[in-house]
């Protein structure tokens, strides 16, 4: 069910958990990629190639949009953290990321104006550009979210019986108001000495990664060594975020990963998220997966992503701590990432 090289991630094939022929040893093989490097290809996930060809025709028509038209949804409109950025609009680890990207979230209605704890902001509507722009551009981006998160679902399934818990129990922590997001990026050459998108760990629970045919994207393996993650055809990226890492006790790991593009590249990410009121409490798993940890100290001493004050005052990229709940954890990224976003709409919010 899984495969690996020296020096590349896994494969994690869903064929023989659908049919039921193995579910045990196939939540097993998971187990072992989300507890090694954190990172695997996902085959025989049901999604076809035409999808995904579909899909990244209508995402590099948007981006070859003029800015002018891009910049009727510019993210600094959007008090939701949501819309279109220019090239190195983004920081991570308090570098500019070489990249241009469009964000859209699940979309709820917002909570009230002012509404405390600040997190709950997060939750509103998306923006977009009117249809005659691009037709058929958000029906599109509405179907990857509904197949992807399908496919996160079900991964969760089998997270969910390798941990030895029930079934449904990740998705029922999941709560009533579930706020994913996705990515649609757009990488120009990296600049030399720089980056794509700068080291870091994903701040959400999973990731799924379209990559169309040019790599870039690289892993930091348990051995320190950057592992390229290539882009075979068909295949979705997968990879651990810190609310996981933090749930399991550092059992699974957030992989820290970089994208340095040596030509024009796009991709698209979509990051599989709860209710932003859920909190990150430890799963109630067998305590051999908290020895596993304490006999590890790479996994024991296993950090998050430094908060934006943290970063401003001289902290490493990773840090030592992780929010309670997932809304603060979401809250950190983007205050910590896109500063003038909030000077716009939450002066002295840092």
């Amino acid at each position: 069910m899984s495969s690996r090289a020296p020096h590349t991630i896994p494969t994690f094939s869903l064929a023989s958990w659908r049919a039921g022929t193995d579910e045990a040893g196939t939540a097993d093989d998971l187990l072992d990629m989300c507890h090694g490097v954190g990172f695997f290809h996902l085959v025989d996930h049901g999604i076809e190639p035409e999808f995904f060809e579909r899909y990244f025709h209508l995402l590099e028509q948007f981006f070859a949009l003029p800015d002018e038209t891009k910049a009727l949804i510019d993210k600094r409109r959007s008090p939701h953290f949501r819309g279109w950025e220019r090239v190195g609009a983004e920081l991570t680890n308090n570098r500019v990321d070489h990249r241009e990207q469009l964000d859209v979230s699940t979309e709820h209605p917002p909570y009230p104006a002012g509404v405390e704890p600040a997190y709950l902001r997060l939750d509103g509507p998306n923006q977009w550009l009117p249809e005659h722009v691009l037709p058929g551009f958000h029906a599109v981006v509405d179907e990857f979210f509904a197949r992807m998160g399908a496919v996160a679902w079900e991964l969760m399934e089998v997270m969910s019986v390798g941990l030895g818990l029930p079934r449904h129990h990740l998705r029922h922590l999941f709560g009533e108001r579930p706020l994913s997001f996705v990515k649609l990026i757009r990488y120009p050459r990296t600049p030399a000495g720089e980056a794509g998108v700068n080291a870091h760990h994903d701040a959400g629970f999973l990731t799924l990664l379209l990559q169309h045919r040019v790599g870039g994207l690289e892993a930091l393996g348990p051995d320190g060594e950057w592992i390229a993650v290539e882009p075979p055809a068909g295949a979705i990226i997968v990879n651990i975020g810190e609310m996981l890492q933090a749930m399991t006790g550092n059992y699974f790991v957030a992989c820290t990963h970089r994208v340095i593009a040596t030509e024009p590249r796009f991709s698209s990410a979509y990051f599989h998220g709860p209710d932003l009121r859920t909190p990150l409490e430890p799963l109630p798993v067998a305590s051999r997966f908290a020895a596993a940890v304490a006999a590890s100290p790479r996994h024991r001493d296993a950090g998050f992503m430094a908060e934006r004050d943290e970063l401003l005052g001289g902290t490493d990229g990773i840090a030592g701590r992780s929010a309670k709940v997932f809304g603060q954890q979401m809250w950190n990224y983007y205050v910590r990432s896109y500063p003038d976003v909030v000077d716009a709409h939450y002066p002295g919010a840092v």
